[in-house]
């Protein structure tokens, strides 16, 4: 899509393509209403600012919306789909080995438990045994330490999905 098309697109649609970038409905909500972009950076000026805003439960909405890193019965499987703009970004899961995946899953299950939401990671371009040391080494972080380290990586992951979702000229 792009940015004229973006601008151009019902709220409905707008509000499909957000969500698909952050699924905090807030955020969603407030880049539907900052419509229009003069431009692709325009898009992502809009999406930092409207993200510093938001809370706790915003975060979590969004985190929420993941799936958990190195779930062994159906990583593979989801992000077989290339398709969808999360689709590259735990691609270092799919030359993992077993036993790294089951590390991840396993600790973070520890994480969900000890913080009350999945481990947050900007995973692109990443491979699964340093997702897993980013992981060992946020584990024991405070709950508000790692929502704010979360909360970043998030926007990260973010704009990334806009830059990968949005055409950098409009055709002509």
């Amino acid at each position: 899509m792009t940015v004229t098309e973006l601008n151009n697109a019902t709220a409905s649609e707008a509000y499909k393509f957000f969500e698909q970038a952050c699924a905090a409905s807030a955020w969603v909500t407030q880049m539907v209403e900052s419509r229009p972009f003069a431009s692709e950076a325009a898009v992502s000026e809009s999406a930092i600012s409207h993200w510093s805003r938001m809370n706790e439960k915003d975060f979590l909405e969004a985190f929420d919306a993941h799936p958990m890193i190195g779930d062994v019965s159906t990583l593979r499987k989801k992000f077989a789909n290339t398709q969808t703009m999360a689709s590259a970004e735990q691609a270092g899961t799919a030359q993992a080995c077993d036993d790294t995946l089951k590390s991840l899953h396993a600790l973070n299950h520890a994480y969900l438990e000890r913080h009350g939401f999945i481990f947050i990671i900007c995973a692109s371009g990443l491979s699964a045994e340093e997702m897993l040391s980013a992981l060992q080494a946020r584990i024991d972080n405070n709950r508000e330490e790692e929502i704010r380290i979360a909360a970043e990586q998030q926007l990260a992951i973010t704009l990334l999905r806009l830059k990968r979702a949005l055409l950098d000229k409009d055709p002509e």
